[in-house]
C-alpha cells in the first residue's frame, strides 16, 4: 500500500510544476494478484504494480489532460509539459464550472490486511477446491480468484487532498458440460467474506441439473431472476439513466418521470459510497465527498446522481459522482449502488410459481431504446421451467427483449439475501438480491 504521506508528496510535486496554473491530480496505485484456472487446473498466477497518474492543466477554459504510470522525476517532468500542450491545442468549453474547494470528506474504512496479504498458495488452495468437485462431477470448470488492493488520491491547486485506501477480492467460476453450465461470482473487501467453496457448489450444481435441456416456445414468463441478472437490471438502468448528463439530454428513463411511481413498490435503489457493506468510496475522482443518493423510492423515481459539470448546467450541486477522466465522456455514474432485500427465499419464490422460468443470469446485454431502458439479450448459464412450484426440467437458452423499467414495474417478490458484484467497467459495485418478474417478454429460442 501507498502511504499517504507518500501519495502527498506526489501529488504537490505534481502541482508545483504547474507553476501557479490550475490543475487537478489523480493518482490511483494498483497491487493485484490473479490465479486463472480451466480445465480443472490453474495455468496462471499472476501480479502486477502499478500507478496511474492523471493531470489535468487548466488554461482559462481550455483543459489538458495527460496521464503517465511513472513517477520519477523525468516522467512527472514530461507529464506536466504534455497536459500544458493539450490545454492550448483544445478549445475552451464554456461550461466548465472551475476546480471543486476542498471539503471535509467522512472516512469509511474499507481495508483488511488479510485480503492485502492474501497469498497465492490460499488461493490456489480455495480454486484447486473448486476443480476437484466439479472433477468428481464429469465436469469442466474455468473462472478466476483475485485480491489486491487499490490507493485513491485527488489534489488539485484550490487545496483540496482526498486520499482512501481498499482492499478487494473476487471469485468466479463457469462450470460445464457437453450440453449445461453453471456460474457463480461474489466480490467483497474482505476475503474471508467470500465462500469460495459454496460459489462452486452453486456453480456444479446447477451444470449437474441443466443436462439434456429441452427447446420452449418464446412468449411471456413468470420469471425467478437470480442475483446476477439483478445486476445486468440495475447497472443498465445505471449507464443509460442515472446519471444527470442523460437526463439533461433527454436519453434518460428518468425523463417525464421525475416523483412518479413506475416500479413495483418493492423496489428502492439507492447509491452509497459510506455504506460499508458495500465496496466503499468516500469521494468522487473529483475530490468531492459522497452523498447518498435515493434513486427510485418504492417505485418512485427520485432524481439522478451529478458530477460538478453536469451539476452546473442543471443548477444543482454534485452529490460526488464524478468518474475517471478516461470515463467523463458517458456522464457521472452510480459507483455503489444497493437494491433493497424483501423476505423472500429463492426457493420460496420457486415454491409460489405455477408455470415460469428460473434464470440464472443474462449476458451479451444491449440497449434498444433508452427512454424505457429497453435491452435485448440471452439468457446464460442454467435456466429452468417451473411447474407447480418446483424445478421441473432445464430448458434451452433464449432472447428476450423486455423493457427494463417494465420489469420492475412486475416485481412480485424480492429477495432477503444479497449480494455483492462488482464489475469491469469502472468497478462499479452492486450489491443486490434475487427476484420474482411477472410478464418477462421472450422473443426467440436456441435451436
Amino acid at each position: 500500500m501507498i502511504e499517504e504521506k507518500v501519495a502527498r508528496e506526489v501529488c504537490e510535486s505534481i502541482l508545483l510544476r504547474c507553476k501557479g496554473n490550475p490543475a487537478e491530480v489523480t493518482l490511483q496505485y494498483n497491487d493485484a494478484e490473479l490465479t486463472r484456472f480451466a480445465n480443472n487446473i490453474i495455468h496462471q498466477n499472476v501480479a502486477e504494480r502499478d500507478a496511474d497518474v492523471t493531470l489535468r492543466y487548466f488554461i482559462g477554459k481550455q483543459i489538458g489532460t495527460a496521464s503517465t504510470n511513472r513517477t520519477d522525476t523525468a516522467g512527472l517532468d514530461e507529464l506536466v509539459k504534455r497536459a500544458k500542450a493539450n490545454a492550448h491545442a483544445s478549445p475552451a468549453d464554456p461550461n466548465y464550472p472551475g476546480l471543486p474547494e476542498p471539503v471535509a470528506c467522512q472516512h469509511v474504512t474499507a481495508w483488511d490486511t488479510n485480503t492485502a496479504d492474501y497469498s497465492p498458495k490460499s488461493r490456489a488452495r480455495a480454486v484447486g477446491m473448486v476443480c476437484q468437485m466439479a472433477e468428481g462431477k464429469s465436469l469442466n470448470a474455468s473462472g478466476a480468484f483475485s485480491t489486491g488492493s487499490i490507493v485513491l488520491a485527488v489534489a488539485n491547486t484550490r487545496g483540496v487532498f482526498t486520499y482512501h485506501a481498499q482492499t478487494a477480492a473476487d471469485f468466479q467460476t463457469v462450470v460445464m458440460s457437453e450440453d449445461s453450465s453453471g456460474r457463480s461470482q461474489e466480490s467483497a473487501w474482505k476475503v474471508n467474506e467470500l465462500n469460495v467453496e459454496a460459489l462452486g457448489k452453486e456453480a456444479i450444481e446447477t451444470a449437474v441439473q441443466g443436462h439434456n435441456p429441452r427447446k420452449i416456445d418464446p412468449g411471456e414468463y413468470t420469471v425467478v431472476l437470480q442475483h446476477y441478472v439483478t445486476e445486468d437490471l440495475i447497472n443498465s438502468l445505471n449507464f443509460y439513466g442515472m446519471g444527470a448528463q442523460a437526463l439533461e439530454e433527454g436519453r434518460s428513463w428518468m425523463n417525464e418521470r421525475l416523483g412518479m411511481k413506475v416500479m413495483s413498490s418493492n423496489v428502492s435503489i439507492w447509491d452509497d459510497g459510506l455504506d460499508p457493506n458495500g465496496t466503499p468510496l468516500p469521494f468522487d475522482f473529483e475530490g468531492v465527498p459522497k452523498q447518498r443518493v435515493d434513486i427510485v423510492q418504492q417505485g418512485v423515481v427520485m432524481g439522478p446522481v451529478y458530477d460538478r459539470y453536469s451539476g452546473a448546467k442543471m443548477g444543482k450541486s454534485s452529490t460526488g459522482h464524478a468518474t475517471p477522466i478516461n470515463f467523463r465522456g458517458f456522464g457521472p455514474l452510480a459507483l455503489n449502488l444497493f437494491v433493497s432485500p424483501g423476505d423472500a427465499t429463492v426457493p420460496e419464490m420457486i415454491a409460489s410459481t405455477k408455470k415460469g422460468l428460473y434464470i440464472n443470469r443474462f449476458w451479451y446485454t444491449r440497449l434498444v431504446h433508452p427512454r424505457d431502458c429497453v435491452m435485448t439479450g440471452m439468457t446464460r448459464d442454467g435456466v429452468f421451467m417451473i411447474e407447480e412450484g418446483e424445478l421441473a426440467y432445464p430448458v434451452k437458452n433464449l432472447r428476450f427483449t423486455m423493457p427494463y423499467v417494465q420489469a420492475l414495474a412486475n416485481v412480485e417478490a424480492v429477495g432477503k439475501a444479497t449480494h455483492i458484484l462488482v464489475g469491469e467497467f469502472v468497478g462499479i459495485s452492486v450489491r443486490v438480491p434475487a427476484l420474482k418478474v411477472q410478464g418477462f417478454n421472450f422473443t426467440g429460442s436456441t435451436v
